[in-house]
């Protein structure tokens, strides 16, 4: 196994709850071999409050995160991505942002639960259902020997992982 730290950009459009949630998944169960970041197209400026009581529920640090345009991952000084991951839910009819460079991509697509419900238990109800279906991402992506398949095999199970 190496030693190399894999750099994990989750993107969507408003960064406030699904892409927050992969970046905290990412680091929360990556054991210090993968680091989440998260970014939006269209970031909204704050986290969804849903998404970090999801997180607190599940025993996941939700300090520290912030809602960012994914422009910041394009500058000089950013940390280099070994992967991004489009989490915007094309049933929400949503138009997910594309990544110049090399990193590895693929889409992920989870259903917006922001604005769903009209009530606590709804909103938990919806968040909670997002977080799973990425928690089972997640941990695909980290069961994968990433650094002994080859580009189109990785490609490939990348974007199985993303119609689980």
């Amino acid at each position: 196994m190496t030693d190399k730290v894999y750099n994990v950009l989750i993107l969507c459009t408003g960064n406030s709850a699904r892409s927050i949630l992969g970046e905290a998944l990412i680091n929360h169960l990556g054991q210090g071999r993968f680091k989440g970041y998260s970014a939006g197209s269209q970031p909204t400026g704050k986290v969804n409050p849903y998404a970090l009581k999801t997180l607190e529920k599940h025993g996941i640090d939700s300090s520290g995160y912030r809602s960012k345009s994914w422009d910041e991952f394009g500058a000089p000084d950013a940390p280099q991505m070994d992967f991004v991951f489009t989490v915007c839910g094309s049933a929400a009819g949503e138009t997910c942002p594309v990544w110049p460079g090399h990193p590895m991509r693929a889409h992920w697509g989870v259903d917006d639960p922001a604005g769903v419900g009209s009530n606590d238990d709804e909103a938990m109800a919806a968040f909670a259902k997002a977080f799973m279906i990425l928690k089972r991402r997640v941990e695909l992506f980290m069961s994968l020997p990433v650094d002994k398949l080859d580009a189109l095999a990785l490609k490939q199970q990348l974007a199985e992982i993303g119609q689980q």
